[in-house]
């Protein structure tokens, strides 16, 4: 398996101390900010970071999303952003 494209994700996913997500009024969107540059979120993927505090799991992730939206079957979607951003160093290993 190649871990570059299949990063093995963190047992309880946190920030990346070196990025800081926040709203930003001006975009009405959450966007995650780095000493580089800025990464615009999509509402989902704002949703799953907003969860990545370094005490939840994945499954607890998945189970906060899934009750807060009132939908099932979320669990890939969300394992597939979390190896996106695991990838990009936006997640501490």
């Amino acid at each position: 398996m190649n871990t570059e494209t299949n990063p093995t994700l963190p047992e309880r996913p946190k920030l990346n101390r070196l990025f800081r997500l926040q709203y930003e009024e001006a975009q009405k969107t959450h966007v995650l900010l780095y000493p580089e540059g800025m990464v615009k979120l999509n509402q989902s993927a704002s949703e799953i970071l907003l969860l990545c505090d370094g005490t939840r799991t994945v499954s607890d992730i998945v189970a906060a999303l899934e009750a807060k939206f009132n939908a099932s079957g979320l669990e890939a979607d969300v394992r597939s952003m979390l190896q996106e951003a695991t990838r990009r160093n936006w997640l501490e290993a």
